[in-house]
């Protein structure tokens, strides 16, 4: 039986394409919202990483009457300003500070300055949930901005899926090209 300590399941060099920045020794309360952070930071980097590789091969996205399916701009300024949108919320239910997130910039801007941009909403998320316990992480649960209603654990796991549903429509149409 291959277990996660056994070395033969990690056999190869581990290779992600992009830098994981998020310091090892940023403690948290919760176990479960320490690992939903770093979930989050890995995997807006990695939607950045293939975002961009969509850009440079001029991948159209499918006709759509959503708005963040616009352009590739649109649906960039769509999963990182979610990303910030998402800290906010939770801020605001659990009635801790606002992190201070800017608005994501516009279509034009965001291709520009994806990265610096999504450096400051992962930074704006390390500490906000750092001293949330896990008895504050399942109910109550609090009406989205989009009506659906989450716990706090629940729309971090959100937060975590939407730039991996993103990436992996991208890479979907890279493949079919």
């Amino acid at each position: 039986m291959t277990t996660l300590s056994d070395t033969r399941f990690f056999q190869g060099k581990l290779e992600i394409g992009y830098a994981l920045l998020m310091p090892a020794d940023l403690t948290y309360r919760s176990r479960a919202v320490r690992a939903l952070v770093l979930l989050h930071e890995e995997q807006l980097r990695r939607f950045v990483a293939t975002w961009r590789r969509a850009l440079a091969a001029s991948v159209n996205l499918p006709a759509s009457n959503d708005p963040a399916y616009a352009s590739l701009g649109a649906l960039g300024r769509h999963v990182l300003g979610a990303a910030g949108n998402y800290m906010v919320w939770m801020c605001e239910v659990l009635k801790l500070p606002n992190p201070g997130i800017r608005t994501a910039p516009d279509v034009a801007a965001i291709v520009r300055d994806a990265e610096e941009y999504m450096e400051h909403v992962l930074e704006r998320w390390r500490a906000p949930l750092s001293d949330v316990s896990n008895e504050l992480l399942d109910a109550p649960e609090y009406p989205s901005r989009w009506g659906t209603r989450y716990c706090v654990d629940s729309m971090l796991e959100h937060a975590v899926i939407h730039p991996i549903r993103h990436a992996f429509q991208l890479n979907e149409l890279m493949k079919a090209r």
